[in-house]
């Protein structure tokens, strides 16, 4: 913070919220949304950087060479290994009565310049890929080939915005593949086709044949969260609908 490197550790929780505290200032910081709500540093923010929600196999996948952090044996005891499905079933401390979103309800949530928007999982995940525009900007949201693992990019090709959608999708391939779809998706082959230069793009947001060939879409911070905490943190949010 302001070129000053401050270590965090777990201070509490609030509304089901992680708060974590700095050693160097004793200031409480929000998890979500990275702002400090309690301190000498009260309303600052964090930098959000670019993280990955990716299952372990689509992560080895891309980063076979890539290192592990390994539980501290001592206390491999204390890890709970149902702690989601635990935590699902806890009663909420904050809802929403009139949303249309129940307050366990998962999403994909983001923000583009001050606007926010979720994006309801169960429905993001039968339609992937989505294309949407938040606050004028192109997105592009992809299921990865796992079915778990999930992306957001900008849907702008060399200035140019375009739509995406999966190669097994393509008019050519669609009758052939009506029943395998979902085989299609799960295999090596995955691939995403664009409508402004019909080039094929990986999981990564890089195009891997086509005019597009070596280029990269840039991508876009996105936050996996149950509703009632994404709705509490960002009020003003909208909900996509197809």
């Amino acid at each position: 913070m302001n070129g000053r490197d401050l270590n965090f550790y777990l201070a509490g929780i609030n509304n089901q919220n992680f708060l974590m505290r700095d050693r160097e200032t004793g200031t409480w910081w929000q998890q979500i949304t990275g702002k400090a709500i309690y301190g000498p540093l009260q309303g600052a923010s964090l930098e959000l950087v670019l993280s990955d929600e990716l299952t372990f196999g689509q992560w080895r996948n891309e980063s076979p060479t890539g290192q592990v952090l390994a539980p501290i044996a001592k206390y491999t005891k204390e890890y709970d290994p149902n702690w989601e499905p635990d935590v699902a079933k806890l009663p909420v401390v904050i809802s929403f009565p009139g949303t249309e979103l129940k307050s366990r309800d998962v999403v994909i949530g983001l923000t583009i310049n001050g606007a926010a928007r979720a994006y309801p999982w169960e429905e993001f995940a039968k339609q992937s890929p989505v294309v949407d525009r938040v606050n004028g900007t192109p997105l592009l949201l992809a299921l990865g080939p796992d079915g778990k693992s999930f992306r957001v990019f900008v849907a702008r090709i060399d200035g140019r915005d375009a739509e995406f959608f999966l190669q097994a999708d393509a008019p050519e391939n669609k009758e052939n593949n009506k029943e395998n779809n979902k085989e299609n998706k799960d295999n090596k082959d995955w691939a995403l086709l664009d409508t402004a230069t019909a080039s094929q793009w990986n999981f990564q947001g890089c195009a891997t044949s086509g005019a597009a060939q070596g280029k990269c879409l840039d991508r876009i911070p996105a936050l996996k969260d149950y509703w009632f905490d994404w709705r509490n943190y960002h009020p003003d949010t909208t909900i996509y609908k197809h």
